[in-house]
């Protein structure tokens, strides 16, 4: 355990707030209003009016702030109670800038406009008289209207309304959460975790490119787009089989002493477009690394091999590779280099409880691996960065290999397009062209404007890893016509529930996901289903996921989280989508709904996460399926009685969950695994690359990233994808050699 005193991260700088405004000003008087409305200040009748409180009683008030003083472990509890009831969302200072620069970097022209028109209209007579019932603007209605007009966009008639109530609920939520001075002292949420100790990760160093008015020409052997689980792999590989690498990666690296970054920073600076990307329903966040390392600095140390089903039928699909004995020893080829083991864990409060539940039911359940070099890792930070290290992810183990077997690397470059030269036997890549942007202009230290350079990297071969919201659109911008580019797109959907005990948990302490439950894995016989794991339990990856019913409810809520465990439904989705660019600016947009056959299987493992918790002694059980309502433990239910899962009041909330449909409409779904965009086959009419990860109709353009996976490989891919990786870097190294006329290459674990 270290002294949180002594270690204090290092301050990540944020990009400045664009200053360019995406709302006029009485556009912003209305949505901050709006926001006011889900998260108000809430007091007593007798407190000065305010049109940002909600005035409930003061027996009601007394009982709220009673119980957040019990829950509150501080001296001054009842002050900081009282400070938390009586915040509203746009008094923190933070609340504003955060929206800002969400909706002006992360949210595209057309969901901008979609809100901008609705802000509009609501404030004119005839369109607030739509949209709200009255005439009056919303923003001059009692908090206690307003709250009731958001509420009942959440089921209107009119389908934008019920899309501007999915976004602005999150939006709120969210920002609410990072900005707020009172949550984190009222959860006793810590800056820095109380386990591990601080180390000293690999001291990377990255080409700099002097100010110049032409692009500037570097060459390389081979260039690798993206420094995640893909990319490491395959630049450890090729550096050590003596190839010259350079690895280029459009964001930037922090240290470990970075580590864990604040919830704004680290939001910022370590996830794709901020972890707001979503799909073009809105009915689905999705989290992807966008850092040095990306993913596998930001995800939860899971590593779990491909199964065999899942291998068979992606052999069954044209590709023998899966089942041979080659695979499996990349498999565990990778597992040896970053210490895979589950031999040193000390499971938390939920993670106990899902393995113990899961016994006491009779499922099929198991430890989860580690990628913590065979040591115990006790923190449940790391998806803000992992100060201890302990996490071997690509910048502690892949990526150092490649810097000490001579690779290159460069940070802040945007791959713009593939070279190409054209020859008699098609197209032959030649390099990446792209804009190179500094990491001090970036940040803003260095006070300067800000320097970026034209950059093009000639090569004999090109691999892109860009991961698989991506690498397609890369493929894409390179001119590249195959219609199978971006489809074929899984996510492995979740849904979030929170079990809430009486007894104090502090989920956020311990490894978020040790353990998995497989007793629904295969539900129809064909390998699709679901697994149930836990989840990361930092506040703004997990609170805004649960439905917003009213200011009050949402605050009691939240505050609940220390005595909370988390689950997660992990599918293995049949029903794929597709990425592609957006036609504006071309940035990620995502075409995904959650199947009616897959939302079946999650139905499922929904009631089985329901029975676990029951039995496991939780009071509570919430989801992010806003139509069900949270189940409460009869107060006279034990968690000791015989009857167990038969009680009747359980079983009574699960035959209601079951005759529901999990409307997408109705439910926030959850990725942070996307597979399959640029998918491995036998033809270039069903698949991006072949059996080498070679793209189809090309020559010396690879796709290695999870991106190839011929479908959902149904457990966390970060092994799976280092597998492939570590087989067509191989293959890769032993072309080039073949070509530059050397002997054989040697690639070292």
């Amino acid at each position: 355990m270290t002294d949180q005193a002594v270690y204090t991260p290092l301050d990540v700088a944020l990009p400045p707030v664009p200053t360019k405004e995406v709302f006029s000003e009485l556009q912003w008087k209305t949505l901050l209003a709006l926001a006011d409305s889900v998260i108000p200040s809430i007091r007593t009748p007798s407190a000065p009016k305010s049109p940002v409180a909600k005035v409930i009683s003061q027996s009601d008030y007394d009982a709220a702030h009673s119980d957040l003083v019990a829950r509150i472990h501080s001296p001054d509890a009842a002050a900081l109670a009282t400070r938390y009831l009586e915040e509203n969302a746009s008094s923190n200072p933070g609340f504003r800038d955060g929206v800002q620069r969400l909706f002006s970097q992360f949210v595209h022209e057309e969901g901008r406009n979609g809100i901008s028109l609705i802000l509009t209209a609501l404030n004119t007579k005839a369109g607030s008289l739509i949209l709200t019932g009255s005439m009056t603007p919303v923003q001059n209605q009692p908090l206690e209207v307003r709250e009731k007009i958001f509420r009942g966009w959440e089921t209107s008639r009119l389908p934008p309304l019920r899309a501007v109530y999915r976004a602005l609920s999150g939006i709120f939520k969210r920002t609410w959460i990072i900005s707020s001075p009172t949550i984190c002292p009222v959860l006793g949420f810590p800056r820095v975790p109380i386990h591990g100790t601080p180390e000293e990760g690999f001291p990377y160093k990255f080409l700099q490119i002097p100010p110049g008015d032409e692009p500037e020409t570097i060459e390389t052997d081979v260039v690798i787009v993206g420094s995640g689980c893909g990319g490491g792999v395959t630049a450890k590989n090729l550096a050590e089989a003596g190839h010259k690498v350079i690895v280029v990666e459009k964001s930037y690296q922090y240290s470990s002493r970075h580590f864990p970054m604040g919830f704004n920073e680290g939001l910022n600076s370590l996830f794709e477009a901020g972890a707001a990307t979503s799909t073009d329903d809105g009915t689905m966040g999705i989290f992807a690394g966008s850092t040095w390392g990306g993913g596998g600095t930001v995800n939860w140390s899971a590593s779990l091999q491909t199964q065999g089903y899942v291998r068979q039928e992606w052999a069954n699909g044209g590709l023998p590779f899966f089942t041979s004995l080659e695979f499996q020893r990349c498999l565990d080829r990778v597992c040896d280099r970053m210490g895979v083991s589950a031999d040193h864990q000390n499971h938390n409060h939920q993670n106990r409880m899902l393995l113990e539940g899961a016994r006491k039911l009779g499922y099929a359940a198991n430890p989860v691996p580690q990628n913590t070099g065979g040591t115990e890792h006790y923190c449940g930070h790391c998806t803000m960065g992992c100060h201890s290290t302990g996490k071997k992810g690509p910048t502690e183990s892949w990526l150092a290999d490649a810097s000490n077997a001579g690779a290159t690397f460069m940070e802040g470059f945007r791959a713009e397009k593939v070279l190409f030269k054209n020859t008699k036997g098609g197209q032959v890549a030649s390099g990446v062209e792209g804009t190179w942007t500094s990491r001090d202009s970036y940040l803003g230290l260095s006070g300067e404007g800000a320097r970026k350079r034209k950059v093009i990297i000639k090569a004999k071969k090109v691999v892109v890893s860009c991961g698989s919201l991506q690498s397609p659109l890369l493929l894409l911008r390179s001119g590249l016509k195959n219609s199978q580019i971006g489809r074929n797109l899984h996510l492995h959907p979740v849904v979030l529930a929170a079990s809430i005990f009486d007894e104090e948990t502090r989920p956020w302490e311990g490894a978020c996901l040790t353990t998995v439950v497989n007793e629904l894995e295969d539900m129809d016989g064909k390998g699709h289903g679901v697994k149930i794991e836990c989840v990361t339990m930092l506040p703004p990856a997990f609170l805004p996921a649960f439905g917003w019913r009213d200011g009050l409810d949402y605050k009691k809520f939240v505050a609940k989280l220390p005595h909370m465990s988390g689950f997660i439904t992990l599918t293995k989705d049949r029903d794929p989508g597709r990425v592609y660019p957006d036609p504006v600016d071309g940035r990620c947009r995502v075409d995904y709904t959650v199947s009616q056959y897959d939302r079946k299987h999650i139905l499922e493992a929904i009631a089985a996460s329901a029975k676990i918790a029951y039995i496991s002694g939780a009071k509570e059980f919430h989801t992010s399926y806003r139509d069900m309502p949270p189940f409460i433990r009869p107060v006279d239910a034990n968690a000791d009685d015989a009857e167990g899962i038969n009680n009747a009041a359980l079983q009574s909330w699960l035959a209601e969950l079951r005759r529901k449909t999990l409307d997408p409409e109705r439910t926030l779904f959850a990725c942070a695994h996307q597979m399959g965009s640029c998918r491995m086959g036998k033809s270039p009419r069903s698949s991006v690359v072949d059996a080498d990860c070679q793209v189809w109709g090309t020559k010396g353009l690879y796709v290695m990233d999870a991106s190839v996976f011929p479908s959902a490989s149904g457990v966390n891919p970060m092994i799976t994808n280092m597998a492939i990786a570590d087989f067509a870097s191989r293959g890769l190294a032993k072309t080039l050699s073949k070509e530059k006329g050397n002997g054989p290459p040697v690639a070292r674990l």
